[in-house]
């Protein structure tokens, strides 16, 4: 059986800590699954009724095998993707809804995601780079959950080019990168499907995640249902043809926000945020 991700572990112990608050709840296995239930309720509620277009945010709503998704589809030579984590005064933005709605010349906030898993006090798991500077430094050793399901990856773009390596690759190879996030596991490796997914991809989840196409182009994926992780590869595989393609994060963390799509965020805050900008 596949190990819970970080961000569902930290989730899981928080509820699990407060547990005399819900004396609702006999037992903390109930609270564990009543969480389940709530979070994957709220982000369902989240999935409002929306049409995209061209003026708006380069996102459509995506229909393949028995799952549903929210596609977003970026061109690096017209859009621009960042990171966020903490505010200039030290502060985390916590919510895509807090990112900065424009940015200087990248133009207006098109939408947000996640941007990689994080420890309980929000903090990167593994490498993360914003602006240029290395933040928290890259994690090689093993361990449970989705992050050390080997091997895990490094998304990283440096202006209008962009890519997903496998973390062992990233560091040998040493790309340029304005931006960078390490995340797992890897969904597609040069054109495979992550090895391990036939023994571990029977857990079903939301799911987010990022691929690459060419050094221009990105695509993003919210599974608007739980899916498992084959699936979820073989969405960005086969459908929407990417060489590599990057797990993001999961379960009740899965967020996708878009206020030119009236979309709202999920309800817990996260670690690192995506957001992708383009012109007014």
């Amino acid at each position: 059986m596949c190990a819970p991700s970080y961000t569902q572990s930290v989730i899981f112990g928080q509820v699990i800590r407060s547990r005399a608050s819900l004396k609702c709840l006999e037992t903390s296995g109930r609270i564990v699954r009543n969480l389940s239930k709530l979070g994957l309720a709220h982000f369902a509620l989240l999935i409002p009724a929306f049409s995209f277009s061209a003026e708006t945010a380069p996102c459509q709503r995506v229909k393949y095998e028995q799952g549903g998704y929210t596609v977003c589809e970026v061109d690096l030579r017209r859009q621009s993707v960042r990171l966020f984590w903490k505010k200039p005064d030290g502060h985390l933005y916590g919510y895509p809804s807090s990112l900065p709605r424009t940015l200087g010349n990248a133009g207006r906030l098109l939408f947000a995601t996640n941007g990689g898993m994080y420890h309980e006090d929000s903090s990167p798991v593994g490498l993360y780079v914003e602006e240029g500077r290395e933040l928290v430094q890259a994690n090689t050793n093993a361990g449970p959950g989705n992050f050390h399901m080997k091997p895990n990856g490094v998304f990283y773009v440096n202006g209008e080019v962009a890519g997903i390596l496998e973390t062992r690759a990233f560091l040998k190879q040493r790309p340029q990168a304005n931006f960078a996030t390490q995340s797992g596991p890897m969904l597609v490796i040069d054109g495979k499907i992550h090895s391990r997914f036939t023994r571990c991809g029977g857990s079903r989840k939301y799911r987010s995640g990022v691929g690459s196409r060419d050094p221009n182009s990105l695509v993003f994926a919210i599974s608007e249902s739980e899916v498992s992780f084959g699936e979820f590869a073989q969405l960005f595989r086969d459908k929407l043809r990417c060489k590599n393609a990057l797990f993001l994060d999961g379960g009740s963390a899965t967020s996708f926000y878009s206020p030119v799509l009236k979309r709202t965020s999920n309800f817990l805050p996260l670690g690192p945020i995506i957001g992708v900008y383009g012109p007014n």
